[in-house]
């Protein structure tokens, strides 16, 4: 130095090595154009949650009655109780609370998706068929082939016509409920790819950065929003009508069993008095099957909104890009950023602008 004192090293300079400055990146100089990683997640559990418990509703409507066993025992379409039921070959109503085992009836039966369970009162369920695919409950057959030798029970005239029409019926409902069970289970895992972390309408976000960073594309994000046409065609369109499919066979499999096992319950109500043969459906089946229709409706309603949103959003912010001269089509250089202006053209005669891709 001029004063020809020495002026002071430090350890490092001593070894040879020259202590720079510690710079801290600020995450407050970098803006947010694009969704937050917890709003990608959020909007991604939700659809999986929702289909989640549609179809684990679902599979205890499929399962119901398969065994005899807690839940399922008590999961059934319609139940028929013959516990007091009065045969024509037998006149004497004094027997009327024995005579259902005296001539091979149960006092019960439930039908399933599969099968049919059959037991007596007090002792529950004692038999289970054996399930079978597109299986279709005929209880006159049953009821005919547990009669012993020459009993018989007159069961109601008119109820040919809804077993032939429930038969048809019973092998759409099987098919649906699990179609119905299958779609709901891979939405659980397919739902969450609609979701994306630069939708469309994230544009605002973007037009706002760049407008911060005064057209230079200082702190923007090297992947803007996609293109709200190639967004809504490629993947927020096919997620919704996939959505909408599975809502519909969920809805139209609960449907057609409401219908029909109400058909069947209100023939056996309405039959002669004197059989006194009593039916009812299963509450806890019919809750089951529409609470999965309702979580399968409002999947759908979820991704119809978010399709929604991609298609409407963002309007404004496009607009006020497009006054400012920049290309939604064209991709922006980020090599050098600070040398980037809003109406800086290529080779191409095209301006270095967002591609919303």
């Amino acid at each position: 130095m001029a004063d020809g004192m020495d002026a002071p090293v430090s350890g490092d300079a001593v070894n040879g090595r020259r202590k720079l400055p510690f710079f801290n990146r600020s995450s407050a100089s970098r803006p947010i154009t694009r969704r937050r990683a917890a709003t990608v997640h959020t909007h991604r559990g939700i659809r999986s949650f929702l289909y989640l418990i549609a179809w684990i509703f679902l599979v205890l409507v499929v399962i119901g009655q398969v065994a005899n066993k807690p839940v399922l025992r008590d999961t059934y379409f319609l139940y028929l109780d013959l516990s007091n039921v009065i045969p024509v070959s037998v006149p004497n109503a004094v027997l009327i609370n024995s005579i259902a085992r005296t001539i091979g009836l149960h006092d019960f039966y439930k039908v399933g998706l599969w099968n049919f369970c059959e037991g007596y009162n007090g002792e529950g369920i004692t038999y289970c068929s054996k399930p079978v695919a597109l299986y279709a409950f005929n209880p006159v057959k049953i009821i005919v082939n547990e009669l012993l030798a020459g009993a018989s029970v007159g069961l109601p005239t008119d109820i040919k016509k809804p077993l032939d029409l429930a038969r048809l019926a019973s092998h759409w409902m099987f098919g649906l409920f699990i179609a119905a069970a299958v779609l709901n289970f891979v939405m659980i895992f397919a739902s969450p790819f609609a979701v994306s972390s630069r939708p469309p309408q994230t544009i605002k976000a973007w037009a706002a950065a760049y407008s911060a960073s005064n057209g230079t594309h200082v702190g923007l994000s090297s992947q803007p929003p996609h293109r709200r046409r190639t967004f809504i065609l490629l993947r927020s369109l096919p997620f919704l009508i996939l959505s909408f499919f599975t809502a519909l066979v969920t809805i139209v499999a609960s449907a057609v069993a409401t219908v029909m096992f109400i058909i069947f319950a209100n023939v056996f109500a309405n039959a002669d008095p004197s059989l006194n043969i009593k039916a009812h459906v299963g509450k806890q089946m019919f809750a089951f099957m529409w609470v999965a229709s309702a979580f399968s409706f409002f999947a759908f309603i979820y991704q119809f909104g978010a399709c929604c949103a991609s298609c409407c959003g963002g309007h404004k912010a496009r607009k006020q890009l497009k006054s400012q001269g920049i290309n939604l089509r064209e991709k922006p250089s980020f090599n050098d950023s600070s040398d980037i202006s809003p109406n800086r053209t290529g080779q191409n005669g095209t301006s270095d602008a967002a591609r919303i891709d």
